[in-house]
């Protein structure tokens, strides 16, 4: 069964280029629940810890400069099939190949630099929502 809970984050191209409030507002109006979120700024070790999973691919140490560059908005969102219906309104990883009207088709403007993080699971919502927020910081 789909979970009701996934986490995203606005990563630092898209918060540096003032599209946040347009990114939550398109997220919004999807019909999703904001239940915690917040501003802030990995370094790069907590990069290295949150993106740990991707340690050994070639592209590990560049994500977590890239992350680690700027300001970053985290978020857990609510919403029936949370992940699944998300990762529908994000779009795919590359712009270039996004659906019309996604989050990354509008916001992207490459690969890395692709507006917003996405878990791509139930399992992963969960883990990634508890490395940001603790249960006080969650709207219940």
């Amino acid at each position: 069964m789909a979970g009701n809970r996934t986490f995203t984050m606005i990563k630092p191209d898209a918060f540096a280029a003032g599209n946040s409030g347009a990114i939550l507002k398109m997220i919004e109006e999807a019909g999703f629940k904001i239940v915690a979120m917040k501003a802030t700024q990995l370094t790069p070790e907590l990069a290295g810890k949150f993106y740990a999973v991707h340690k050994e691919r070639p592209f590990y140490n560049d994500l977590c400069k890239y992350m680690s560059s700027g300001p970053i908005i985290a978020a857990i969102l609510e919403k029936d099939n949370a992940v699944e219906d998300f990762r529908t309104l994000i779009g795919a990883t590359n712009p270039a190949n996004a659906a019309e009207g996604t989050i990354r088709k509008i916001f992207a403007t490459s690969i890395e630099a692709n507006a917003v993080h996405g878990s791509d699971s139930d399992e992963n919502a969960e883990i990634e929502g508890n490395f940001y927020f603790n249960q006080a910081e969650r709207v219940r």
